[in-house]
C-alpha cells in the first residue's frame, strides 16, 4: 500500500473557479492486482475543457463528481506492474487525472518513449493537444497552399501548433493572442501577422491583415472573435469550431454572433469536433508530427507549475490566460 495526494472537486463553481472549489486529499493506493499497473506521475495536464466538466450538465464527457478526483491527462512511469503490456519502468500517458499515484487496469494507457522527446510532450504537442490541432486543421479546415488561415488563441497549446502546421502547408497565417509577450511568441513561430486583441479589436485587425478575406478560421475562443471572423470570411470558407474559452466561466448564456446569417450568404462550412471521436487517426498523427518536432519544424512552449497542491491555481491561471503554450503541473521526477 502506497500513499499519494490527489485533487478532488470540492464544490461546483458559479462563474470562475475559486480555490475552495478544490480539495487536496491524501489517499492510500493499493498494490496492483492481476492485470493492473501502478503509475507514479511526472506531469498532469490542465485543460480548458475541464471547466465544463465541473458543471452538472449533460455533455460529451461525464461531469466531475463532487468529492472525487479531477480526471484528465497525465504522464508517468510504471513503478509496479502485473500487466505484461506495461512492465515496470515503462513511461505511459493516461487519463486518470490530478493525482501523484494512479492505479490503472491498462485501458486508455499508451506507452511513451522518453528517448524521442521530453515526457511532458506526451500531454502537449505529441499528445491529444497536438492531435486536436492536427486533426481540426487538416481534416476539417483542409487549407490549400496560398490560402489565408486565421487562428484565435494562437499562443495556446492548440493554436500555436495549428498556425505552424498551416505554414508547413504553404498558407498565410494570422494569429490573435492576449498580451505583447504572446504576440511576440506567435510571430517567432513564423505567423505572417499577429495582433493583441486586447489592444486592437479583432474586426479592425482582420480588416488590415486580411483585406482579401479569410479562407479558414480555427476558433479556440468563440464570442466576439467568432463574430469578427465570420465577417471576414471569404465565400466557401471553413470554420473549425474547436473551443470557446471566452465563455467557459459565463454564468448566463451569451448571445450568438449577430452576423450568423453570413454562414448562409457566404456558403460557409462550420464544423465542431471532439478529438476523442477520432482516436483511430492518432497513429497517423504521430507518424507525421514526431518528425516535425524532432526536426524543429514544429516548436512548442510549456508553462510549468510545480506541485500537485498548485494544480487548482494552474487551472485558474489557464482560464485567465496566464499561460503561453501548454499548461502543465509537475508532480514527480521526469528524465
Amino acid at each position: 500500500m502506497a500513499t499519494g495526494r490527489e485533487i478532488h472537486l470540492a464544490a461546483r463553481p458559479h462563474g470562475a473557479p475559486r480555490p475552495e472549489d478544490f480539495a487536496l486529499v491524501e489517499v492510500d493506493v493499493p498494490d496492483p492486482g492481476e492485470g493492473e499497473l501502478l503509475i507514479r506521475n511526472a506531469f498532469i495536464s490542465v485543460d480548458p475543457y475541464m471547466r465544463a466538466r465541473m458543471n452538472e450538465v449533460e455533455s460529451y464527457a461525464p461531469s466531475y463528481r463532487v468529492g472525487e478526483v479531477m480526471w484528465g491527462g497525465a504522464v508517468g512511469q510504471v513503478v509496479a506492474s502485473r500487466n505484461e503490456r506495461f512492465p515496470a519502468g515503462t513511461w505511459v500517458q493516461h487519463g486518470l487525472g490530478w493525482r501523484e499515484l494512479a492505479l490503472s487496469d491498462g485501458r486508455g494507457a499508451l506507452p511513451f518513449d522518453p528517448s524521442g522527446a521530453p515526457v511532458s510532450a506526451a500531454l502537449g504537442v505529441l499528445g491529444l493537444t497536438g492531435f486536436t490541432a492536427y486533426y481540426g486543421l487538416l481534416e476539417i479546415g483542409r487549407p490549400k497552399e496560398g490560402e489565408t488561415v486565421f487562428v484565435s488563441g494562437a499562443a495556446g497549446a492548440v493554436g500555436s501548433v495549428v498556425g505552424q502546421i498551416a505554414k508547413l502547408k504553404g498558407c498565410r497565417v494570422i494569429g490573435s493572442a492576449g498580451s505583447p509577450d504572446k504576440v511576440a511568441w506567435v510571430r517567432e513561430l513564423g505567423f505572417d501577422e499577429a495582433f493583441d486583441y486586447r489592444e486592437t479589436s479583432t474586426r479592425e485587425a482582420l480588416r488590415d491583415a486580411a483585406a482579401a478575406g479569410i479562407d479558414v478560421y480555427f476558433d479556440n475562443v468563440g464570442g466576439s472573435t467568432l463574430e469578427a471572423a465570420i465577417g471576414a470570411m471569404r465565400t466557401h470558407g471553413k470554420i473549425v469550431a474547436c473551443g470557446s474559452i471566452s465563455g467557459y466561466n459565463a454564468t448566463e448564456a451569451a448571445p450568438g454572433p449577430r452576423n450568423l446569417f453570413q454562414i448562409v450568404t457566404k456558403r460557409l462550412l462550420m464544423k465542431g469536433y471532439i478529438i476523442s471521436d477520432h482516436y483511430d487517426g492518432f497513429g497517423d498523427f504521430l507518424a507525421e508530427m514526431g518528425p516535425w518536432v524532432r526536426d524543429g519544424k514544429i516548436r512548442y512552449r510549456e508553462t510549468i507549475v510545480d506541485g500537485i497542491e498548485n494544480a487548482p491555481a494552474a487551472f485558474m491561471g489557464l482560464l485567465a490566460g496566464e499561460n503561453i503554450g501548454k499548461m502543465l503541473v509537475r508532480v514527480g521526477e521526469a528524465p
